[in-house]
């Protein structure tokens, strides 16, 4: 495993087929869906054919899902992505889930959004990441804000919630020109 996926308590790692069962937990939990705007539950079948195509290049998929592993006992967390890729103008939405309620508030999510922003920008050449977080979402708006994020739009009842709508921030970091200077 590489340095620029690795840190202090995780690393995140390509899926594999033995994490089907996993993916369809995580996929299939109705709390986590209106984190992902999905409505109703994937089959295993599906998710098979998504792993079978998993390896496929970022330039062509347009977006890449990683395993968040917590390194001493090799178990998965959860996943971070990178989606709607975008070589021309050099951006990417990110997406993260630690998956168990127990394993929230640990630091894994900040430590896994470290290392995606370091692959973004010094693999990737991105000029800048962004993600789209529910303005209710506190624990979510902390922990981009603290990986050097900034709130930079809100959308209007974005989303449907349980009796109603709620906004929704837009969130960018942007490479910093020291950044650029010292990836060369």
């Amino acid at each position: 495993m590489t340095d620029i996926l690795t840190n202090r308590d995780i690393e995140r790692r390509a899926l594999e087929p033995e994490d089907l069962e996993e993916l369809f937990r995580w996929e299939n939990n109705p709390d986590t869906w209106h984190l992902s705007n999905t409505l109703a539950p994937l089959s295993r079948f599906v998710l098979r054919q998504y792993l079978e195509n998993a390896h496929r290049d970022i330039y062509e998929t347009r977006q890449l899902r990683l395993v968040i592993q917590l390194r001493e006992e090799n178990r998965p967390l959860g996943a971070i992505d990178l989606f709607d890729f975008d070589p021309f103008h050099l951006r990417a939405g990110i997406g993260i889930l630690i998956a168990d309620r127990q394993d929230r508030n640990r630091g894994y999510a900040g430590q896994a959004l470290e290392t995606l922003i370091n692959y973004g920008f010094d693999v990737l050449r991105l000029h800048q990441l962004y993600a789209n977080i529910g303005v209710t979402n506190q624990v979510s708006i902390k922990l981009f804000e603290k990986a050097g994020f900034e709130i930079t739009g809100q959308k209007r009842d974005w989303i449907r919630v349980a009796g109603g709508y709620e906004d929704e921030y837009i969130v960018q970091r942007i490479r910093s020109s020291a950044e650029r200077s010292s990836a060369g």
